[in-house]
């Protein structure tokens, strides 16, 4: 086994562990407060991201951290060549909602590219996972936190029949709809969180196009399962590979659009 399926096995105990907090939450009465930027936040999110951060404290203490509440609280380490994104309850008006569709985020960066990702929907015990260059998968977790019928899963080619798109359930735009009614689309889907990029990376997807504001947390581990699944996240309308440790930026990224296979 490569180091780095170590790591994303690792990283992959962690995310079972958050989501199982995530869920005790999920299940009883909680509070919603709000950031600084008026976005939502819970105690599932903070208790999932203590979690992940004793964990990774654990598995690899040299490699600096950007965590979602760390940051929005102005803890920003120095980050270096590589180092972990997380985003421990992504879709959090999604969990608010109780749609079920939020999820837990790893994913570790190197060179300003996702090197691997682990993407888990606790309520549905859905788990992707991948390691660029050597290969992605789906798991289904029990409620135990059992790991079962892993398979590996492939981004499809470009479908003669037309595209399935997917996009934001809470924050699609008008950008985005004129933006697919350029293309073939056969189909659509409207998905929440990082399960947008799941959907392309095992094919019952082919094209998910994101003009509204997105942070690097928001898409490391997501971009990481797409891209070891043979699939691609691209800057719109530049073409470049959708990069990280934009601290220009503020670790927000541009607009981007998510592929499957090429061909």
């Amino acid at each position: 086994m490569t180091k780095d399926r170590e790591i994303c096995d690792a990283l992959t105990a962690l995310a079972i562990k958050a989501g199982a907090e995530i869920m005790s939450i999920y299940q009883s009465e909680f509070v919603v407060e709000e950031k600084s930027d008026s976005s939502p936040v819970t105690a599932a999110d903070k208790r999932a991201e203590k979690i992940i951060l004793a964990g990774l404290l654990e598995v690899a203490p040299a490699i600096p951290v950007l965590a979602e509440e760390a940051a929005s609280e102005g803890l920003i380490p120095e980050l270096g060549d590589e180092f972990f994104l997380v985003d421990p309850l992504d879709g959090t008006r999604e969990f608010i909602n109780r749609t079920g569709e939020f999820t837990v985020n790893i994913a570790l960066v190197r060179s300003g590219a996702p090197a691997l990702g682990v993407v888990y929907t606790p309520a549905s015990g859905k788990l992707y996972a991948g390691v660029v260059g050597d290969g992605a998968w789906r798991m289904t977790i029990a409620a135990d936190g059992a790991q079962t019928d892993r398979q590996a899963i492939t981004a499809r080619p470009v479908p003669g029949a037309g595209l399935i798109a997917v996009a934001s359930r809470s924050h699609r735009s008008a950008e985005t709809d004129d933006y697919l009614e350029t293309l073939d689309i056969a189909d659509f889907a409207a998905a929440g969180s990082s399960l947008k990029f799941c959907l392309i990376a095992e094919g019952a997807a082919d094209i998910y196009p994101r003009f509204g504001r997105t942070m690097e947390w928001d898409t490391g581990a997501g971009q990481a399962v797409l891209e070891a699944a043979g699939g691609a996240v691209c800057v719109h309308p530049s073409g470049e590979p959708l990069a990280y440790n934009k601290r220009e930026r503020g670790f927000d990224n541009p607009f981007f659009i998510a592929r499957g296979a090429a061909g």
